[in-house]
């Protein structure tokens, strides 16, 4: 398996795989960090160039998983690699609770320590449910969102694709949040909010529009 990444959210990642057994076969990819070692922690090579990790894909599984947190630059790193012969997988803790009825999370997924997914929930390729978080029933996330440590996101609610919500934010049930949103840590969203916005505050409001993403 290989981690995408090999600094911050890539270690925690790495902690999910010792959760579940399977860091004996780990290897990071970081080919932008220059003060990096050849071994992490002196024990789990570090992979420098797109060139060694195809090489390291033809002897062994193939398998991927993402290390990094940004929306953005998980989408696109997915890309490079499933170009080169990567299979994405999901890393979920052995310590998250995942509803037993009608709750989809697709490949690609990072779900952290102490999250609680509960049923009837959709999540999409790419999300990163942070540690701690809370989706409640009849939730829908679309690809490639973030949510940071601690978010609370009530039932019935939709929040669309590349979105990144702030260390303890909270959605309030029943509430559309659009695509390319940034919600600030420790906001309270009580109403809709539509895509390429940033908001934050209690109750949170529009605080800047942001530029569209062609992706």
């Amino acid at each position: 398996m290989i981690i995408i990444g090999a600094k911050g959210f890539a270690k925690e990642v790495l902690e999910v795989l010792h959760q579940l057994n399977q860091a004996h076969d780990v290897v990071f990819f970081d080919d932008v960090s220059t003060d990096l070692p050849t071994h992490l922690y002196g024990t789990f090579p570090i992979l420098k160039s797109l060139n060694e990790a195809e090489a390291h894909f033809k002897n062994n599984n193939g398998f991927f998983t993402l290390g990094i947190g940004n929306p953005q630059l998980r989408y696109q790193l997915q890309n490079k690699f499933l170009q080169i012969g990567g299979v994405l997988k999901s890393t979920i803790s052995p310590f998250a609770h995942v509803g037993h009825y009608n709750t989809i999370i697709e490949e690609g997924c990072s779900i952290m320590t102490g999250a609680v997914i509960t049923n009837d929930i959709k999540i999409n390729k790419g999300c990163l449910i942070n540690l701690n978080c809370t989706i409640g029933h009849d939730s829908i996330l679309e690809q490639f969102i973030e949510l940071s440590p601690g978010v609370h996101v009530s039932g019935n609610c939709k929040i669309g694709e590349f979105t990144n919500i702030g260390t303890n934010a909270t959605i309030l049930p029943k509430i559309n949040i659009g695509k390319n949103v940034i919600i600030a840590a420790g906001a309270v969203v009580t109403s809709d909010v539509p895509d390429y916005t940033m908001v934050a505050g209690v109750p949170a409001v529009i605080k800047k529009q942001l530029p569209k993403i062609n992706i």
